[in-house]
């Protein structure tokens, strides 16, 4: 473990720099949060990554990055009326729907989700669902009218979050697939939104999404310490974070020092007001870890790509190092780096089972990972089936060849 200051003071100093600590406030109750002197130790720090085979093996995320492709192309085929589509309606939006190789490949890769004939003109190929995709196509469908409301809060705490309480619809539909969104969503507002939710205009001709609401929000932290009973809802008050350490993690001794103080400091709900917290704080910082945790509690998988998240700097008031959250916390976060990127996971979403709300709409997609795992079974047999019938070939033509020599 590095730090990016080389001259390093005592422990004792670093941790209490001055007789006023950020716990000054139990002395002088009546004080207002932005009188609370706010501390800044250890936050500029390098930790060490080390890998969680866990961690890199939970499917449902590593395989996500190959999924939403497959329910894009999926979708234009269920929307299309006669269920079927020509290879040209989709072979030059690629880019669009983020394919990552030709579109025609890509759909015959997953022989069990897409099912390839020949069209009536021109001898295309054309695409339809498999009966097996289609059914799950359809749980799918349910899952948004059953879980609508659902769907709506999750989009509305994600809007609450930011600074302004207003998001630009452009960000809104970029992290649609993390929100478990269906594509049209906001296209539907009517159906879909309520009457807490306005569009406006934003600065740079932008179009957003605001929230206006009354209702305190609790986060899952929140939400979790008072089932445990030590958390009442007052503000200020300190909440520990759930920490899940990697098995062979270890922590030089002041950085574990720092982290039983962080753990101590007060918790600001990502949903509260923070313009009052000096952004190079020991507080900003434990407002940011709470952020996140609660911003990936929303999503899906309970994670994203760590380069999509930089989009919300801007927006919800987060550091432009905020990647470094992720690294600083390795007990609350795991970076997986399959898949050619940086996948940012939320640990306690698959230590503790009964902390974090399940989204309703992982089940279908892991019914869709099974059927692209039973495509990889569909090629496997054929591969054995062709080599079967190439032995078998052979095998008559040396019969043949047998006979004939004997009968000359």
């Amino acid at each position: 473990m590095l730090f990016n200051k080389p001259n390093c003071r005592t422990l004792k100093n670093l941790i209490f720099p001055s007789e006023q600590t950020i716990f000054s406030f139990l002395r002088h109750p009546h004080n207002p949060p932005h009188t609370y002197t706010q501390k800044f130790n250890f936050v500029d720090v390098y930790m060490k990554w080390k890998k969680d085979s866990y961690y890199d093996s939970i499917e449902q995320i590593h395989k996500s990055i190959v999924l939403k492709p497959i329910i894009s192309l999926k979708n234009c085929i269920s929307q299309d009326p006669n269920g079927c589509i020509p290879i040209s309606d989709v072979s030059k939006r690629g880019i669009q729907l983020e394919v990552p190789m030709k579109v025609a490949r890509f759909l015959r890769l997953y022989p069990s989700i897409f099912e390839e004939f020949t069209g009536p003109q021109y001898n295309l190929p054309w695409f339809r669902l498999t009966p097996e995709a289609d059914e799950v196509d359809r749980e799918e469908k349910r899952v948004y009218e059953d879980c609508r409301e659902d769907l709506r809060d999750r989009l509305k705490k994600f809007i609450l979050m930011s600074k302004e309480k207003v998001l630009p619809l452009k960000i809104i539909q970029g992290m649609q697939w993390y929100l478990g969104l269906p594509d049209d969503f906001l296209q539907h507002p009517d159906k879909n939104l309520d009457e807490s939710f306005r569009f406006v205009e934003m600065e740079d001709g932008l179009k957003g999404l605001a929230v206006e609401s009354g209702e305190k929000v609790l986060s899952t932290v929140q939400r979790n310490a008072m089932k445990k009973g030590v958390y009442v809802g007052g503000p200020m008050e300190a909440i520990e974070f759930p920490l899940f350490p990697s098995k062979g993690l270890r922590l030089r001794r002041k950085i574990v020092d720092w982290l039983k103080e962080f753990q101590k400091l007060p918790y600001v709900s990502p949903y509260e007001e923070f313009s009052h917290l000096d952004p190079d704080s020991d507080i900003s910082e434990k407002r940011v870890v709470g952020l996140l945790h609660e911003l990936l509690s929303l999503f899906v998988e309970h994670s994203a790509e760590r380069k999509k998240l930089l989009c919300l700097k801007k927006h919800m008031g987060l550091p432009q190092k905020v990647h470094k959250a992720f690294e600083r916390h390795p007990s609350m976060f795991y970076l997986s780096l399959r898949n050619k990127t940086c996948t940012a996971i939320l640990k306690e979403a698959y230590c503790d089972e009964s902390a974090i709300e399940r989204h309703p709409l992982l089940r279908v997609r892991n019914k869709y990972i099974n059927l692209m795992r039973e495509s990889a079974t569909i090629f496997k047999t054929r591969r054995v089936n062709s080599r079967f019938a190439d032995r078998w070939d052979s095998g008559s033509e040396n019969e043949d060849g047998k006979e004939a020599a004997e009968c000359t």
